[in-house]
């Protein structure tokens, strides 16, 4: 069986999805469709930057999913479609769009306004976030919490077995980098974000997102989804709704999450979107898995013929 992973912030860069829908009419629908229900060239954004506008959250985050969708359109029309979907914070949504939860346009609203109330959620230069290498999770919590010195610091992502990201206030994740280097951890690595995600930080962001996630259709899934928030098993809108709301302030658990999906029997990813991100994290996860990154017009042609 095959899993469809979508990406989230961080795969982001300027000319993403542009060679495809010069290929393909079905992708420049996308961004046409995107273009339209945001009232800006999105498209622009993604084919020729600036990337620091690119980068801006409430920009990133419309734009990662616009090509995720547009990737999958092609590929669905060629014939192509997974048994499971997961994706990486943003990439949920994604994943939603693809498994038939969720409209396009509905997604497209909601991650710009998630992109918005996350970065207004706490002022930027007061949060930070950082990437820890060579400690496992239990290490990574019992660094937070005695680093924390009643600030906010915390896991993000658990992305793989020795690989952390922690957020939280700038001084808190500066001290535990200093505190997780001096317990063995081989590097921590400060991330280049505008605000600390998926800590509590992130609440008010949370309540903000809650009336209009629940103001729109959830619909039932075609393909099942492992989730973020408790990597389990998704079938149902109203759980899809809810695993999106919790999943704000809370630890993106992708290391788990492709490790169920290998319990279900999943053996093929397919990293729909920009960049390599989750392709390199699966394989450090479960490295006998069979693993493709899609997003240009040549990749699409040579999955499609293998």
């Amino acid at each position: 069986m095959k899993a469809f992973v979508f990406p989230g912030q961080g795969s982001q860069y300027p000319g993403m999805g542009k060679e495809l829908s010069q290929e393909y009419p079905r992708a420049a629908e996308v961004f046409m469709e995107a273009d339209e229900a945001l009232g800006f060239p999105l498209s622009k954004l993604c084919f020729e930057g600036p990337k620091d506008e690119l980068t801006l959250t409430q920009n990133t985050q419309p734009a990662l999913l616009s090509v995720s969708v547009a990737v999958f359109r092609v590929l669905t029309d060629l014939g192509a479609s997974p048994d499971f979907v997961a994706g990486h914070s943003l990439g949920e949504y994604s994943a939603l769009v693809a498994a038939g939860a969720l409209s396009f346009t509905d997604a497209l609203l909601l991650v710009r306004k998630r992109g918005q109330f996350m970065q207004e959620a706490v002022p930027v230069g007061t949060g930070a976030m950082a990437a820890i290498i060579g400690l496992d999770l239990a290490a990574v919590n019992a660094v937070c919490r005695d680093a924390a010195q009643e600030q906010v610091v915390s896991p993000a992502n658990e992305n793989a077995a020795d690989q952390v990201a922690i957020a939280g206030h700038a001084a808190a994740v500066e001290r535990a980098c200093e505190l997780a280097l001096s317990r063995g951890a081989r590097r921590a690595i400060a991330l280049p974000v505008s605000a600390p995600f998926h800590c509590s930080l992130m609440e008010p962001a949370q309540r903000r997102m809650i009336p209009l996630l629940e103001a729109v259709e959830f619909e039932d899934l075609r393909f099942p989804m492992v989730n973020n928030v408790d990597a389990k098993v998704v079938t149902s809108g109203d759980e899809a709704r809810d695993g999106l709301i919790r999943q704000i302030p809370s630890t993106v658990r992708w290391r788990e999450s492709i490790l169920r999906l290998s319990e279900e029997g999943v053996g093929s990813f397919v990293e729909v979107g920009a960049g390599r991100v989750l392709t390199g994290l699966i394989r450090r996860v479960a490295g006998a898995a069979r693993c493709a990154s899609i997003e240009k017009p040549e990749q699409v042609k040579s999955y499609v013929q293998a």
